[in-house]
């Protein structure tokens, strides 16, 4: 009886904190429902069972660390702290949040990928929880809507192939005759008909995202696709977007509407060329263009140019860590520029044999993947090339945090990764994810999402195999996104930014 009570309390008190009230100001009636031989706000000197009774407090640690993976993240990371000690020192236990994370990734896959050993464990099993509550409810109704298509796209085919082979066998089909076969065939395509209206349908009305987030397009401002988005300042408020008619413009997304094209007054586009890239460091925002050059702008002054700094051939990536800059071109290098500079190269590497498509770096090491199917590593402390890791296509887009590196090729596979020993690995390569190219990737020690030109954007729990929650059906190939905040922007075909967030 007293774990029952122990069990309804915790939940109780976690309940409680989520609902902003303070476990430890609570009223002398809940405190008297704790059978305890102490308050639950009492210190406990260290985390061994008591001698006496059978309250919460005296339960073994190993059941206590799973009582407490049961509790809402947030709660524990916010909530139980506040409680004793013992409490605190539960929720900074990793074996609570390993036991969670088995449970939210299931007992087949394996999390994290990479070392566990320095893990962020709170963070990923909080960003997991998240991004289930948002995109795992109508998991079963997407489901549902991929065997209807599947359905769709095989009904006619099955029902034709039945009256065939009536004909074929000599059966009733063959008995009332060719006319009455073909009436009956007439009939049943406009039953067929009907039923494809109403797949379509019900596949659009639920096209947009689960009823917890809501989905809006950008006023379509730009002439061209959008090859490259951002979202800026850390909320989530702001993005960036680059597109073919040589424009970057600013969003505020919280206002739905346009702050600002960026560029010099008089000029009839941003830039000369394609806008390919984007990244950002701060107030920093870099942008780089099929016209060889990468503007500088500074988002503090509402989109001031800082500088241009010219290349030698069309800029493909960026990577952004003020006041340092990263580019990697057609012209098969990785550039070093100091934005600070008047003549802003530090140095000019050549990693590949061909054209770099996407960068990834830290104050340690750039990672560049190139056509030529391979990715350099960097090492920037002692200013050489460290590793060059081969694979059997080429990568497009690539996500680097912690010591997990994953990347996204030209067939639609993920692959990983792991910095162990000072040097990379390879991990695991996931086949199918998408159909096509992977042209946009962003993980975090809790989720992981993908975009391709397959028309679709997935979104994963980061493990192996990823664990797909949601998969959105694009109305063109999908060229870019940014994940900030819980909120999900892209850019693609059909030349607006389309966001993804949380209802208000």
């Amino acid at each position: 009886m007293d774990l029952v009570w122990g069990w309804e309390v915790l939940i109780q008190m976690a309940t409680a904190g989520c609902n902003g009230r303070d476990p430890e100001r609570r009223g002398s009636k809940d405190r008297s429902m704790l059978p305890l031989s102490t308050s639950l706000t009492c210190p406990v000197s260290s985390p061994l069972p008591c001698s006496e009774g059978m309250g919460l407090l005296c339960l073994p640690w190993e059941i206590l660390a799973r009582i407490v993976s049961h509790v809402p993240a947030q709660c524990v990371i916010q909530v139980l702290p506040k409680v004793c000690r013992l409490f605190r020192s539960l929720s900074t236990d990793n074996t609570a949040w390993q036991i969670r994370a088995r449970r939210l990734v299931g007992p087949n896959a394996s999390f994290p990928l990479g070392p566990s050993d320095e893990f962020d464990w709170p963070t990923a099993c909080l960003e997991m929880e998240q991004l289930n509550s948002c995109w795992s409810k109508r998991g079963e109704e997407t489901g549902e809507r991929h065997d209807q298509a599947q359905d769709r796209d095989g009904l006619r085919g099955a029902e034709g192939l039945t009256e065939e082979r009536k004909v074929r066998e000599g059966g009733p089909g063959l008995e009332e005759g060719m006319e009455d076969v073909e009436a009956r065939l007439d009939d049943e395509d406009e039953k067929i008909e009907r039923l494809l209206e109403e797949l379509d349908k019900n596949s659009s009305q639920s096209f947009s995202c689960p009823s917890g987030l809501e989905h809006f397009s950008l006023p379509s401002e730009h002439i061209a696709e959008l090859d490259c988005v951002l979202l800026v300042g850390g909320e989530g408020a702001v993005c960036v977007s680059g597109s073919r008619d040589g424009n970057v413009n600013l969003w505020d997304v919280e206002k739905k509407v346009l702050q600002c094209t960026l560029g010099e007054p008089g000029l009839y586009s941003t830039h000369r060329g394609w806008v390919w890239c984007l990244a950002a460091h701060g107030p920093l925002l870099c942008s780089g263009s099929f016209d060889s050059t990468v503007r500088l702008w500074d988002l503090a002054a509402g989109g001031e140019q800082r500088g241009v700094i010219q290349g030698r051939a069309a800029v493909l990536c960026l990577s952004c860590q003020d006041p340092l800059l990263l580019a990697g071109s057609y012209d098969k290098k990785v550039s070093i520029y100091d934005t600070r500079a008047a003549d802003p190269l530090v140095q000019s590497l050549c990693l590949h044999r061909n054209a770099v498509l996407c960068l990834a770096a830290d104050e340690k090491y750039i990672l560049s993947g190139s056509k030529d199917n391979t990715l350099a590593v960097f090492d920037r402390r002692a200013g050489k090339l460290l590793q060059k890791l081969r694979t059997n296509s080429f990568l497009a887009s690539i996500s680097y945090s912690g010591r997990e590196v994953w990347a996204g090729d030209n067939q639609g596979r993920l692959h990983t990764f792991l910095l162990q020993d000072g040097f990379f690995r390879h991990g695991s390569h996931f086949d199918e994810v998408h159909c096509a190219l992977v042209t946009g990737i962003h993980r975090s020690p809790g989720t992981l999402y993908t975009c391709s030109s397959d028309r679709t954007i997935k979104v994963h729990l980061p493990c192996g195999p990823p664990k797909t929650l949601f998969t959105l059906q694009h109305q063109s190939g999908v060229h870019g996104l940014s994940v900030e905040a819980g909120v999900l922007a892209v850019g693609s075909g059909n030349i607006c930014v389309d966001v993804w967030r949380m209802r208000q």
